[in-house]
């Protein structure tokens, strides 16, 4: 018990380090103080379709927090494909999370970042990335980028920090739904969720 404990605390002191360090690196690619907590990563993994054969895939893994509850909700780690900016991110993700199809890329450039991949649809799309650190249209493009590799009625859900949804609507392409206010986060997170049909 001791043991565990200890192994805990040294992981979650590792993880402040990585994440702090990431923030100093590049500002504008971690939009946190703090990592997301575990009660707001699992109410986003919560969405997750257990009975779909598609991977889910998720952006801005960062420290992994997210990506640990998208495995404990019951997704193989080879039906999850998670793309990270950060190449020091990147790299002990691949170590902590044997068997995730983890992807250094740009979120931004999905074409590119999951051409390896082939055409390939996904069930859920898990997002931790800073959206209020990009300009609206960007953020419009991803999401209608994610939409169109989900089959409809499938989710996008994003965490912001922002009172409002981070996507501007636009009924004729995509549905908003505020799906949670996780005050057990540093700073409290809103959850949203996209869909289209």
């Amino acid at each position: 018990m001791a043991v565990r404990l200890k192994r805990h605390i040294s992981q979650k002191f590792d993880n402040e380090i990585r994440f702090i360090k990431g923030m100093l690196n590049g500002p504008k690619t971690v939009g946190a103080i703090a990592p997301t907590s575990i009660y707001t990563a699992r109410r986003m993994a919560s969405v997750i379709d257990l009975t779909s054969d598609l991977p889910v895939l998720e952006l801005g893994p960062g420290t992994g927090v997210i990506t640990k509850a998208i495995l404990e909700r019951g997704v193989a780690p080879e039906k999850l494909v998670a793309i990270e900016y950060s190449a020091d991110f990147h790299s002990r993700l691949v170590e902590d999370f044997p068997g995730v199809k983890f992807i250094h890329g740009d979120a931004f450039d999905l074409t590119r970042t999951l051409a390896p991949l082939g055409d390939i649809k996904f069930q859920t799309v898990v997002s931790g990335i800073p959206l209020l650190n990009f300009p609206m249209a960007m953020r419009i493009k991803l999401l209608e980028d994610l939409l169109d590799r989900l089959p409809v009625g499938r989710p996008v859900i994003q965490f912001s920090y922002g009172p409002v949804s981070p996507i501007a609507p636009k009924p004729e392409s995509y549905h908003i739904q505020h799906f949670d206010f996780m005050i057990r986060n540093i700073p409290p997170a809103q959850l949203w969720i996209y869909r289209r049909g």
